[in-house]
């Protein structure tokens, strides 16, 4: 693995680092310029921060134009943080509290709202700030579940959304509120196919029609979500962003013609190829039948890999110590994880030649939804993040200390007596 070789040799792999994590920034351009390139100069990129939410890396998305979907509070600070501007933020939560819809009206975030009583307590801030909102709303467009139940959303019940089939009610409210001017939607992620996503985006580009019919023409948004899935088995052969766009033409001609602004949320498309996790094996066992190498990533990073492996694969190779490939006749190794609880092993009969303490696992396809999804059980330290960008490397997160782990779980101390 040349990345993390290079790394190595560059002296931002030390030895107390017993597993890192190593970002392709390049790639993650690549990919995001390319999303650029398919769609069109009429639609606008929010990356999904609860992909990845590494500010250096957001703050780097915000550098090349990239728009971003908060799905909570902090999610929100971090977009701000990271340099977006209030109208590059698009602040999706399902849960948005009084306070937070204050906020976002206040600073000119655009808001999706979730449901229609969300709807109802959107105009009560906006009446007491006497701003009108930049708003949407979520629709279910109910056409089906993907491969992935969990991360499907767009079933005949759903915990996110207005379903479709309350098309009175939702024609309704955007006669009763004249500030609500988008349409959101999401299908679901990886496990559906590029048919499921482009029913549920025309499901609603159809409806938007008859809201437009009825208000006069005041859609100015439609916001269709992410959902394009990525390669993590070396047979997978997702759609490509130009497939997805010819495809939604086809289905909702007019789509990208510009009279809509259309938004995207990609998550994992934009994340998941361009980072690595590396971790040094610490013990190799043996026993009939099995052969264990023992690591130092865990369900701690691949949660959803040790609970559900069969939706949740990746690729991996072995490295020699010096971070070159090594040779050898491949075998089947479960390679557990550092975790106390029998579950946790985020590869279960990987093929790799002999392993031998040392040895360095690469697992590849890390870019999203592992480091984001990161368990506090045990108390293992967060690895050290390390980026590359036109052959240079950065730290772009620190490893933790144990006096972090100690700071975690003490959290925010009170004032002392007299303060």
């Amino acid at each position: 693995m040349e990345l993390y070789r290079k790394a190595r040799d560059a002296g931002l792999i030390r030895e107390g680092d017993t597993a890192v994590i190593l970002y392709d920034l390049d790639r993650l351009e690549a990919r995001f310029l390319g999303l650029c390139e398919a769609f069109g100069a009429q639609a606008r990129h929010a990356v999904a921060i609860k992909a990845n939410p590494l500010p250096p890396v957001l703050a780097f998305l915000a550098g090349l134009g990239a728009f971003a979907e908060a799905a909570s509070l902090p999610e929100l600070h971090l977009a701000l943080e990271a340099g977006f501007s209030p109208g590059r933020i698009v602040f999706d939560s399902p849960a948005k509290t009084v306070e937070e819809l204050r906020l976002a009206v206040t600073l000119g975030i655009a808001l999706n709202a979730d449901n229609l009583d969300e709807l109802a307590r959107l105009a009560a801030v906006a009446s007491e700030l006497g701003i009108a909102p930049r708003a949407g709303l979520r629709l279910n467009p109910q056409v089906g579940l993907g491969r992935i139940r969990a991360t499907s959303v767009a079933g005949g019940y759903s915990k996110f959304g207005v379903p479709l089939e309350q098309r009175q009610a939702i024609v309704g409210a955007f006669r009763r509120y004249p500030w609500l001017t988008d349409l959101h939607v999401h299908i679901g992620s990886q496990g559906c196919p590029l048919e499921l996503l482009v029913a549920g985006v025309g499901a609603v580009y159809d409806l938007a029609g008859e809201i437009d019919a009825a208000c006069g023409g005041r859609l100015q948004r439609l916001d269709i979500g992410g959902g394009l899935p990525v390669a993590y088995r070396e047979t997978d052969a997702p759609p490509t962003p130009a497939a997805y766009v010819a495809a939604l033409k086809a289905r909702c001609p007019g789509i990208l013609s510009g009279r809509l602004e259309v938004v995207t949320e990609f998550g994992r498309y934009l994340h998941a190829p361009c980072a690595v996790a590396a971790s040094s094996v610490e013990y190799v066992k043996r026993q009939k039948g099995h052969r264990t190498a023992v690591i130092h990533l865990g369900a701690d990073m691949f949660v959803r890999e040790c609970y559900n492996p069969r939706d949740w694969p990746h690729k991996v190779r072995l490295l020699g110590p010096a971070g070159r490939d090594k040779p050898g006749r491949p075998g089947l190794w479960h390679l557990a994880g550092p975790l106390c609880f029998s579950g946790d092993f985020p590869i279960f009969r990987a093929r790799l030649p002999e392993v031998a303490p040392g040895d360095v696992v690469v697992i590849e396809d890390v870019g999203a939804y592992t480091l984001a999804m990161w368990s506090r059980y045990n108390s293992r330290q967060m690895p050290r993040v390390i980026g590359a960008r036109g052959g240079r490397f950065a730290v772009l997160r620190e490893r933790e200390t144990p006096r972090d782990l100690i700071r975690f779980w003490l959290g925010p101390q009170p004032p002392s007596a007299g303060q």
